[in-house]
């Protein structure tokens, strides 16, 4: 006789699944770069060029999340503009906000520094991913 399935065994593995898929891995071993293990900073060649915010919209000793482009734009000191990956390094989560001069991943606290991206509070223990951008007069494009 076939066991049959109950809701509950059901339900705890759809949700396991879930969870599994939506917190990626710390493992760092290859990967499509969005868990700090290599591959591509997400700029293709379809996509270089293109404007992703004025200068005017990133607060010196700030940074702007771009959740759909999935970047952080930072402006350490004035006129000196970074550009990082908003995938946390952690658990691939997008970052939440910038304040008081680091990048704040809200899923598990991580924060990174808006000069390098470099960790400041785990548990992250990888930096944000440096993205290429220009400065053009107003405007900051990928590179």
């Amino acid at each position: 006789m076939t066991p049959r399935a109950t809701r509950r065994t059901v339900l705890l593995a759809s949700g396991a699944a879930a969870l599994a898929a939506g917190c990626g891995s710390d493992g760092g071993n290859g990967g499509d770069g969005r868990d700090g293990g290599g591959g591509g900073g997400g700029t293709s060649s379809d996509t270089a060029g293109q404007e992703l915010i004025s200068t005017a919209d990133v607060p010196v000793g700030g940074g702007t999340v771009l959740a759909d482009e999935k970047i952080v734009v930072t402006q350490p000191r004035e006129g000196d503009f970074k550009a990082f990956s908003a995938i946390c390094t952690h658990q691939n989560c997008v970052v939440a906000e910038v304040a008081d001069g680091t990048v704040n991943c809200a899923c598990h606290g991580s924060r990174f520094k808006i000069t390098d991206g470099s960790v400041e509070r785990g548990p992250a223990t990888r930096p944000l991913p440096a993205e290429p951008i220009t400065v053009e007069g107003n405007s900051i494009r990928r590179a």
